[in-house]
């Protein structure tokens, strides 16, 4: 079965005023629209038909460009939607936020290791909270649609946490003020999803 672009849980403007309604109706609309039907493309009469996302993203030969592009640029959109929520469902606790302080001592100092990388990420791409088999969890950042399921990047590990820093992603209401933005962005994280996926992931 081909990939489908997955629908948002809440409307284009419930980030508001955080992330814009036009910025997000653009960008998943248009953009990660883009990417679903640019990944149906390439992997069409391949044998990466009917194969999970995560399950090519592992496996995946880092040459073929345009399944790495639009294969990464699918699964991190589609986990980018999950993890924001207009409701601020759920307070950081538990399991994940043990293993955040025992790598980074308190949120607040995971908050600024995170917003560093996605801060410090040249030109376009992803920072991103990761969990390892056993439960420790590491911050890095990816250029491009690249992610820590891919061979051979830096940090490995299943993501749980997602931060789009492409300009498309902020720039129609932050112009060059990423830093607001990754500011705007711990507003809205859906924390009881990022738990979910972190007790699924360890």
């Amino acid at each position: 079965m081909a990939f489908e672009l997955p629908k948002l849980k809440y409307a284009y403007d419930a980030l508001e005023p955080y992330i814009d309604a036009r910025t997000m109706e653009i960008h998943h609309s248009k953009h990660h629209a883009g990417y679903t039907n640019n990944l149906n493309n390439a992997i069409a009469g391949t044998n990466l038909e009917g194969k999970s996302i995560e399950d090519i993203l592992a496996n995946l030969d880092m040459s073929n460009a345009a399944v790495r592009n639009n294969g990464g640029g699918f699964y991190n959109h589609s986990l980018f939607w999950d993890v924001m929520n207009p409701e601020g469902k759920g307070r950081l606790s538990g399991e994940l936020k043990a293993a955040i302080e025992a790598a980074y001592g308190n949120f607040d100092e995971f908050k600024t290791v995170f917003s560093k990388a996605a801060a410090t990420q040249f030109g376009s791409g992803w920072a991103w909270l990761c969990v390892h088999k056993g439960g420790k969890v590491e911050v890095c950042s990816t250029p491009n649609q690249d992610n820590p399921l891919m061979p051979g990047v830096s940090c490995g590990g299943t993501p749980i946490l997602g931060l789009d820093v492409w300009e498309h992603a902020y720039y129609l209401n932050y112009q060059n003020r990423r830093p607001d933005y990754i500011e705007a962005f711990f507003n809205v994280i859906n924390w009881n999803e990022v738990e979910r996926r972190y007790a699924e992931a360890k």
